[in-house]
This record gives structure tokens, C-alpha cells and sequence, in this order.
């Protein structure tokens, strides 16, 4: 019994852990099998996935997730291990660099992406009126297919990069000093960072991918505040063509689409999880 008794503190994050998760995902697997409303649900099988599989407009939201994904998860992860090398040097006002740098993370994600909206007008906007300065023509950032996914990507970056900045300057922090005493004794800054920095600051590369990958996979707010998933299908996503499904009252396909977000989220997670968890290394 006193072998037990510990296991008790389990009982309530389990019972916590079954209701906001394990009960939702059930019943999301099974309303995907269904073409339901706020009264009732018909099950038709599989019919909502081969829809969702069928139709242009929803398998480009996957092929835009997975592009957005890659494009601010890597951005993040070069921008934040060079801010953190040049931000953990001894130059001037360092502290406040990194307070500024940090600072878009704390403010609303709406906020953002409707400030950068109005900045990227091609008329009134900020960045086109100082690139006319300079005798450059802006383009359209937001109205432009080729570039709106990349434009709301690049937002995204600007506001998340202080986390992966914050997690690479912990990583540099924690090297031990004879590390860098001795790189220096074979060349400068170059050297140290190209051999002493990047590789072991590998636990943290992989900490940021993870969560910038994450975060990619299920971004929402800044895209539908930004573009509402425009110009037509542009930089529409899985999560804002769910939200499109739902607004037009296809609940049943949009669940659907839910479960296939979850399902791809754990494929591609997972096995990055186990592959860098082999990789990690001991300072």
C-alpha cells in the first residue's frame, strides 16, 4: 500500500489530461465521420477526408502549412543562433538589444498582424513609401500570390525570433569558459563560433526547431488577421481553411481537417522528437 501511495498524485493530471484531451480527441475522430450540426450527426465514413483530399483549395492549405513551417522554423533558427553569438559578445548596450529583440514576443498576435498589415500597404503603407525613397518600387506585399505567404512568414519571424534567441543565449551561457579559452588560442570570433558555439549549442538548435515547427504547423492568427487567407488561396493554411469549413456551416469536414492536423502534427513531430533526442550531447 505504502509502494503505492505515490502513484496517487497522478490521479488528478490524468483525470485533468482525459478531459481537455483525451475526451476532445475521441469524439473529434468520430464527428469526422459524420456531417453534423448543433442537433444531430449522420455517419458517412471516410467521405469527409476523401472530400477534403479532393478539393484544390484544401490540399493547398496543407502544401502552404508545410511551406510556412519550413520558412520560419529555419529563419528562426539561423537568425536566433547569430543574434545570440552577437548578443552574448561584449558589445555595448547588449542588454538592451536583447530586450528589444524580445519584445514583439509579448505583444498580441493580432496586434501585430494588423499594424504590419497597414505597414505593407502598396500605397500608404510605411515600407513601400521608404523604399519609394530610395527609388524602389514596393511591391504587393500582401495582394501579390507569389508573396504573401512569405511576407506574413517573414511577420512571423520578426515576432518569435526573440524565444529562439532567448534559448540560444541560455545554450552559449552554459558552455563551459575552457571551451572558449581554447578555441581562441587557434583564431578569432569565426572560429569560435564555427566550432565551439554551433555544435554545442546543438541541444538548443533542436529545442527551437521543435517549437518553431509546432507553432508553424498550427498558425492561424497572424495569417487571418494579415490575409484572411488571401489573394483567394494564397496563403491560406490548414488551420484558416478549417475555419473557412466551419464558418460555411461544413462542420463534419471541418473536423475532419482537425483530425488530419493532429495526424500530420504527430508524424512529423515524433519523429524529429526520437531523431534529435539520439543527437543530444553532454556539456
Amino acid at each position: 500500500m505504502l509502494g503505492a501511495y505515490p502513484y496517487w498524485f497522478y490521479l488528478p493530471a490524468a483525470i485533468v489530461f482525459g478531459i481537455i484531451f483525451v475526451v476532445p480527441t475521441v469524439l473529434a475522430f468520430y464527428y469526422s465521420l459524420t456531417r453534423w450540426t448543433l442537433f444531430d450527426a449522420e455517419f458517412i465514413g471516410l467521405d469527409n477526408f476523401a472530400l477534403f483530399f479532393r478539393e484544390p483549395a484544401l490540399t493547398s492549405g496543407l502544401r502552404n502549412t508545410i511551406v510556412y513551417a519550413v520558412v520560419t522554423s529555419g529563419l528562426k533558427v539561423i537568425l536566433g543562433l547569430l543574434l545570440a553569438a552577437l548578443l552574448t559578445s561584449r558589445i555595448r548596450s547588449r542588454n538592451l538589444l536583447r530586450s528589444v529583440i524580445f519584445f514583439p514576443v509579448l505583444v498580441s498576435t493580432v496586434a501585430v498582424g494588423i499594424t504590419f498589415a497597414v505597414l505593407l500597404h502598396p500605397s500608404d503603407g510605411l515600407v513601400n513609401i521608404a523604399l519609394e525613397q530610395i527609388g524602389i518600387d514596393g511591391p504587393q506585399w500582401l495582394g501579390d500570390p507569389d508573396l504573401a505567404l512569405l511576407s506574413v512568414a517573414l511577420v512571423d519571424v520578426w515576432k518569435g525570433v526573440g524565444i529562439a534567441l532567448v534559448i540560444f543565449i541560455a545554450a552559449i551561457l552554459s558552455i563551459p569558459e575552457e571551451y572558449n579559452d581554447a578555441v581562441r588560442l587557434e583564431g578569432g570570433a569565426w572560429t569560435q563560433f564555427r566550432y565551439v558555439t554551433v555544435p554545442l549549442s546543438r541541444n538548443a538548435t533542436f529545442t527551437v526547431i521543435l517549437l518553431s515547427f509546432i507553432g508553424g504547423l498550427r498558425t492561424f492568427d497572424l495569417i487571418w488577421t494579415m490575409t484572411r487567407g488571401g489573394p483567394g488561396f494564397a496563403s491560406d493554411v490548414i488551420a484558416s481553411t478549417i475555419y473557412k469549413q466551419y464558418q460555411a456551416g461544413f462542420y463534419g469536414l471541418a473536423t475532419a481537417g482537425n483530425v488530419i492536423l493532429f495526424i500530420g502534427v504527430m508524424a512529423v513531430v515524433y519523429p524529429m522528437m526520437r531523431f534529435f533526442s539520439k543527437r543530444e550531447i553532454e556539456l
